[in-house]
């Protein structure tokens, strides 16, 4: 309920809240560059979340410690298909009318490079997910989602709309007025930004993850870093390497991750004012709202990674064993 005595930001003070977050990860950089950082992040929940705490405590550990090299070899099947691929088309199905087209970076080595990081659990934990930053031009479409929490607020209906490159329309149902909901849109998920860039697609694999969020029913307390392991998610704003472009990164495999820029980010090179939205907002489509992931290669050759919500690339079967008894 949007309360009259609320605080609230006038047209002015939201772009002076831009422009003074975007000027403050400016000078966090420098004195703390990006590509000179590392982090490792883990959650665990607490009694909190109710009577079954213990029981949710023992799964988070499970969850937190699942087989890096098991999952290592499932997450690289799916990237060995999306190399090949021109892009990736994502469906929803029942009332999700998801229906996106991301486009992928082209390989210039495919013997020495890839377009997908392979996540598992060396960066952030839990591990299960495969991610990149897309090309901004050929990336357009509708991305929907019945429900979704962000920071405090869990918004219902959420779409978002995407053409040349950058989010158009966006709208949410949780008021009566719809204005109200486009207003609570650009603050929490635009970060009072007119638009922003898709700066990162993921495939999760972490299908455990998921089947607990259902069976204790707390998808909405869990946090965002196991979230975005329990289906495809979709990051607004900046890539998922701002302010380290320009540093190296490999797969276990030892091939090089070439997908870090795009072609907003790539301003920092004329103008840093205009590369980065000092913001990173996932957005993840459950498996149960999910139709259909296909890569497409050039060729308009399609390899189905999920269809009706369930992981069918060859390679990839064990991550439905969790999902069979929802």
């Amino acid at each position: 309920m949007n309360k009259p005595e609320a605080n609230r930001l006038d047209a002015r003070q939201e772009k002076l809240s831009a422009e003074m977050s975007n000027e403050t990860s400016r000078i966090l950089n420098q004195y703390v560059p990006g590509d000179e950082t590392s982090f490792t992040i883990i959650a665990f929940p607490v009694p909190e979340i109710g009577e079954d705490f213990e029981k949710i405590f023992e799964e988070t550990i499970a969850i937190n410690t699942l087989d890096y090299e098991k999952y290592k070899a499932i997450q690289q099947a799916v990237i060995d298909v999306l190399d090949e691929a021109d892009y990736v088309e994502v469906t929803g199905k029942g009332n999700n009318r998801t229906h996106l087209k991301v486009a992928l970076h082209p390989l210039a080595d495919k013997n020495k490079e890839t377009k997908f990081e392979n996540c598992v659990a060396d960066v952030n934990i839990p591990l299960g997910e495969v991610f990149t930053s897309p090309r901004l031009m050929g990336t357009e479409g509708t991305l929907a989602v019945s429900t979704v929490y962000i920071t405090d607020f869990q918004f219902k209906d959420l779409v978002m709309t995407f053409e040349n490159r950058m989010i158009k329309d966006y709208s949410c149902s949780n008021f009566e007025n719809p204005e109200e909901g486009k207003a609570l849109v650009k603050q929490v998920i635009l970060k009072n930004h007119d638009t922003l860039p898709m700066g990162e697609f993921a495939i999760g694999t972490n299908t455990t993850a998921y089947a607990m969020a259902r069976k204790f029913e707390i998808l909405d307390k869990l946090p965002i870093l196991i979230v975005e392991k329990m289906g495809p998610h979709f990051a607004v704003g900046d890539t998922c390497y701002s302010w380290a472009e320009e540093s190296p990164v490999y797969n276990p495999n030892g091939k090089e991750i070439i997908a870090r820029d795009n072609e907003v980010s790539v301003l920092r090179k004329e103008d840093v004012s205009k590369a980065y939205f000092s913001c990173h907002t996932d957005i993840t489509i459950p498996y149960a709202e999910l139709d259909k992931i296909e890569a497409v290669t050039a060729l308009g050759e399609r390899v189905l990674i999920i269809d009706d919500g369930r992981f069918v690339l060859k390679g990839t079967e064990e991550l439905n064993v969790p999902l069979s008894g929802l």
